[in-house]
């Protein structure tokens, strides 16, 4: 197999939104195989008909474009190996089932779940595998007449893989080393339900990859338990010589490391688990998303990538491009990470930051016009530009700035208190005198004019300089005062401070 390009597989299962954990694995996948030059693989892994959620395959597919985590061929990409939903591929299952019947791997169960229930009420930790199947119905107790009439009648059955017991099972794992499992702790997992004639995971996983050509298998830690029944089916088919490598990525834990990191972390914290916005088709509940909580993919992609992997440096922030390079699953740790979503935010900030003003100014704008206000790009980038190392997020933008394009009605009452002076009212009005005949209202000529003045009046400088602060924005806030002004313009700022001296008594 090293001579064989890089194949990867992301075989998510359309039941819901793709949680977060989900997202990172297939980023992991995708560096992976980038950085080879190998090809990536979108499967979608449906067999399991009775918890398919309409929506959630077009969702999985919209919210990895956002991420801009790409494939080479899939469902939706096309390619050579399809068709790429397990639900289309029924009849290459068949002939692969039929093969371990035929050849001793694997033995039909017509056991009912009653029969099964009760079973296990009779034994402790009841586990179907080589020392009790043979007090079961299945077609190893059963003559091959019985057998045949069963299914004839039409009755349900299931396939299950036949394990010998004492056998050490290993796998070499590409994070955690060599794990040995003995075969006697495996049960005789079903590969096959003839009930919607569909597959397990188990059997679909395994035939899929190999008729893909899958290299390297690389997923969550809760897969690893499956990972002895794997090997074994590769085995059974005779396919040990392509059979992938495999690696299985840590869990993201709680943000307290307490636990695997669930939806309920995320309401109870107020942060998403999801890349996108979801609402349940049955419910109408609707999980907020990374997406519509304002955050921008890169910021996403850069966070999620350093939740259980390092790349041996200072560094943090890496535009895709750079982690491609830099990855490696040899840096990917063993235990689990925990989910930091304060660091997520201070990526946000980081991208926010890079972005240039007018491109804030674009992404700014439709919040601007939902609250009915009309500026041209040029000015709102020129207000982003005083205010956005303030915000983690667009959204935000407005609580910083809104005073630019809205005179305050009210004026914040502590302000009101500590800074309104009773000869404030008159020191506001001269404000307002000096200001007037103000050609150039750049912010350093004011600025000039005004220190000036207060100083050759000797009036308190902070004192001023609050409730002029107290009558343009209407609160303690906002950046330098002069810029403030500067882009209000003389005729506004001189009305805003009439207005203050009129209104706060």
């Amino acid at each position: 197999m090293a001579d064989k390009k890089v194949r990867v597989r992301f075989a998510p299962s359309p039941t819901g939104p793709l949680h977060i954990g989900g997202v990172r694995t297939a980023l992991y996948n995708y560096l992976f195989t980038k950085k080879l030059g190998g090809d990536m693989i979108l499967r979608i892994e449906d067999t399991d008909s009775q918890r398919y959620v309409p929506g959630a395959e077009a969702y999985i597919i919209e919210a990895l474009t956002w991420l801009g985590i790409k494939f080479d061929e899939g469902v939706n990409f096309g390619g050579n190996y399809g068709p790429y939903r397990q639900s289309e591929r029924k009849e290459i299952y068949k002939k692969y089932v039929d093969y371990l019947l035929s050849n001793d791997k694997a033995y039909i169960a017509f056991d009912t779940p009653a029969e099964l229930d009760a079973k296990r009420t009779e034994i402790q930790n009841f586990q179907y595998d080589a020392s009790t199947r043979g007090m079961m119905r299945n077609s190893l107790t059963l003559s091959k007449e019985e057998t045949d009439k069963l299914i004839t009648e039409g009755n349900q059955y299931v396939v299950r893989i036949k394990i010998e017991p004492n056998e050490d099972v290993i796998v070499n794992d590409l994070i955690r080393g060599e794990v040995k499992i003995n075969s006697s702790i495996l049960d005789d997992k079903v590969l096959y339900k003839s009930a919607d004639n569909l597959p397990t995971y188990h059997l679909a996983n395994i035939v899929d990859d190999h008729l893909m050509e899958v290299t390297h298998v690389i997923r969550g830690e809760e897969w690893l338990p499956s990972a002895p029944l794997h090997v074994l089916l590769y085995r059974a088919f005779g396919w040990e010589d392509t059979m992938p490598r495999f690696a299985h990525l840590p869990l993201l834990l709680k943000p307290d490391g307490n636990g695997k990191l669930s939806k309920r972390d995320g309401d109870r914290l107020g942060f998403p688990v999801f890349p996108l916005e979801w609402k349940d088709p049955k419910t109408g509940d609707i999980s907020s998303g990374y997406r519509e909580s304002g955050y921008l993919p890169e910021a996403v992609i850069n966070f999620l990538s350093l939740l259980g992997w390092n790349p041996g440096t200072e560094q943090e922030i890496f535009s895709m491009d750079e982690l491609i390079q830099a990855f490696s699953l040899d840096r990917c740790s063993k235990s689990g990470a925990k989910f930091d979503y304060e660091k997520g935010k201070w990526f946000n900030h980081k991208y926010l930051q890079m972005k240039s003003n007018e491109e804030l100014a674009e992404m700014f704008q439709p919040i601007l016009k939902e609250k009915g206000i009309e500026q041209p790009d040029s000015t709102v980038a020129q207000i982003i530009g005083l205010v956005k190392e303030r915000v983690n997020f667009v959204k935000e933008l407005w609580d910083q700035s809104s005073f630019f394009f809205v005179a305050p009605t009210s004026y914040d009452e502590k302000t009101i208190k500590k800074r309104w002076k009773e000869e404030t009212p008159a020191q506001m009005l001269e404000l307002v005198e000096l200001l007037k005949p103000i050609e150039d209202f750049s912010p350093a000529h004011t600025e000039e004019v005004v220190k000036t003045w207060i100083s050759e009046k000797g009036y308190n400088m902070g004192g001023i300089m609050n409730a002029f602060r107290l009558s343009i924005v209407g609160e303690p806030k906002g950046p330098h005062m002069y810029d403030i002004i500067s882009i209000l313009g003389k005729e506004e700022t001189i009305r805003r401070i009439e207005n203050a001296v009129n209104t706060i008594k």
